[in-house]
């Protein structure tokens, strides 16, 4: 390796897009499914009193079929949202609330862990502020969850228990249905985000006892804009809902569903159904020939995260004495994140990585390379070429800075 820009000999010079846990695509076949609901299809699916509202109402139920589907659930129990943020603030804030307000519930206390996404985090916070009580698990080295430790945590006054399903920085995959068996035997609630596993990893809500459930149309290949709340019916849960008005989705959410987007979300999880299985396993390959690649010629190379429970398409690693952050500007042919949260204009090392004992050197030295289902075998070897270069040219230019530093 000579430490030159790697060549891009493919037929598309576009930068390789290798951040899918980001967003993904929207699936062409998503799209043609989309585009009639924009145009020729245009009714108001609340306005059944007509052919133009019953063609609407007909196709946002399909979709809501699909999405109950690929989850295990029934379609009765999906309510359609603006994407995972708000199912998020939904089902949390709903359901404790509705304990406090409507059943005047002892239960005030919110169990979550510290590598959720930051909307469960904040969600949870702003419930704090609120007078409920807030526990936040901290994660084993893997980013995996101690059960034993959640069961002491847990108690009588314990309203709700929030675990995301995979982790959107490192892809840790969470034991589910063990934390469902465990909050179902006490009698408490328990909400997973799921945004990063549906259509990725098989989930079963009856299966692993989830009382609610967040989904994003985006990260499975949907449009952006959309999500799914699943509510369990059996035992019921009741939510306080964030949004009042016409009583829609079951007085769950109002406003007007946006009739294309709910189509889009139901074509994606119906597609990742049926694809699931044989998608994962070629993703798999794929991050193990860029994980192979990267490897064999970067000493010292780290693995962020469970190597076992991880989710197909997701690699984050460290680069040693680097800062991932140049190391992606120097980079400028392969897309892909460090996971960190800019505020304040200042670059923050990732509070996932960080709960996971890294230092704040290990962790800006981290960055997260996520493979879909675009990517080609071309595409991994090249971006694998562009980041060793780029690697190499960032450890030539660090020698040279401090030769100089030496010599004055």
């Amino acid at each position: 390796m000579t430490g030159e820009p790697a060549i891009d000999r493919r037929a598309n010079a576009a930068p390789v897009y290798l951040d899918y846990q980001a967003t993904t695509p929207t699936d062409p076949r998503v799209v043609a499914a989309m585009l009639p609901y924009f145009t020729e299809k245009f009714g108001n699916p609340h306005s059944t009193s007509h052919h133009f509202g019953r063609e609407a109402a007909e196709a946002v139920e399909r979709a809501r079929g699909d999405v109950a589907a690929l989850i295990g659930a029934e379609a009765r129990e999906i309510v359609f949202t603006s994407g995972a943020t708000e199912s998020n603030n939904a089902a949390i804030k709903g359901a404790v609330r509705f304990m406090r307000d409507e059943r005047r519930s002892d239960r005030d206390r919110i169990v979550t862990v510290a590598t959720e996404h930051k909307c469960v985090l904040e969600t949870c916070r702003q419930l704090e502020r609120e007078g409920f009580s807030l526990t936040v698990m901290p994660v084993k080295s893997d980013g995996l969850l101690d059960l034993a430790a959640l069961a002491d945590a847990i108690g009588p006054r314990t309203a709700l228990v929030s675990v995301m399903a995979v982790n959107n920085e490192i892809g840790t995959i969470q034991d589910l249905a063990a934390i469902g068996a465990l909050c179902r035997a006490r009698g408490i609630l328990f909400h997973s985000d799921a945004a990063q596993a549906a259509g990725k990893v098989p989930l079963d809500v009856e299966a692993m006892g989830i009382d609610l459930l967040s989904i994003s149309g985006h990260k499975l290949y949907g449009p952006k804009g959309i999500g799914a709340l699943y509510i369990r019916r059996r035992p019921r849960v009741r939510l306080v809902p964030l949004i009042d008005g016409g009583g829609q989705e079951r007085g769950f959410r109002s406003g007007t569903l946006p009739t294309p987007l709910c189509v889009g979300l139901g074509v994606a999880c119906a597609i990742a159904r049926d694809e699931m299985a044989a998608e994962a396993a070629r993703l798999v390959e794929l991050r193990r020939r860029l994980f192979a690649a990267l490897h064999r010629r970067i000493p010292g190379m780290r693995l962020n995260g469970s190597g076992e429970q991880r989710v197909a398409g997701n690699l984050n690693i460290g680069f040693p004495g680097i800062d991932a952050e140049k190391l992606l500007e120097a980079c400028a042919t392969v897309a892909a994140s460090t996971g960190s949260a800019c505020s304040s204009a200042s670059i923050e090392p990732s509070y996932v990585l960080r709960a996971l004992g890294l230092d704040a050197a290990a962790a800006r030295a981290s960055f997260r390379l996520c493979v879909g289902r675009f990517t080609t075998v071309p595409e991994i070897d090249f971006a694998a070429d562009a980041l060793v270069a780029a690697f190499e040219r960032l450890g030539a230019a660090e020698g040279m800075k401090k030769a100089a530093s030496g010599a004055t």
